[in-house]
């Protein structure tokens, strides 16, 4: 997968999801989504955790999160 930029793991008809992405357009961050579906990887490591944005270093933050801390989660990567 390429790492240009951060990555939220979703499926369809997550609510959370949707607040993650509405989260996320708020701060003003590109992103691309992934759809654990796609890979059985992903179903295995994100099917009880998503949303989980990814940032291109590799590190993580799951839901719950809120503006605050997703500011944070981006600002501590610079």
């Amino acid at each position: 997968m390429p790492s240009e930029m951060p990555v939220l793991f979703h499926t369809d008809g997550c609510h959370l999801c949707e607040q993650a992405q509405a989260l996320l357009a708020e701060a003003g961050i590109a992103y691309r989504l992934a759809d654990i579906v796609d890979d059985p990887e992903w179903v295995a490591a994100y099917g009880v955790r998503i949303p989980v944005i990814r940032r291109q270093d590799g590190a993580e933050l799951g839901w719950p999160f809120d503006l605050a801390q997703l500011n944070a989660f981006f600002k501590d990567s610079e």
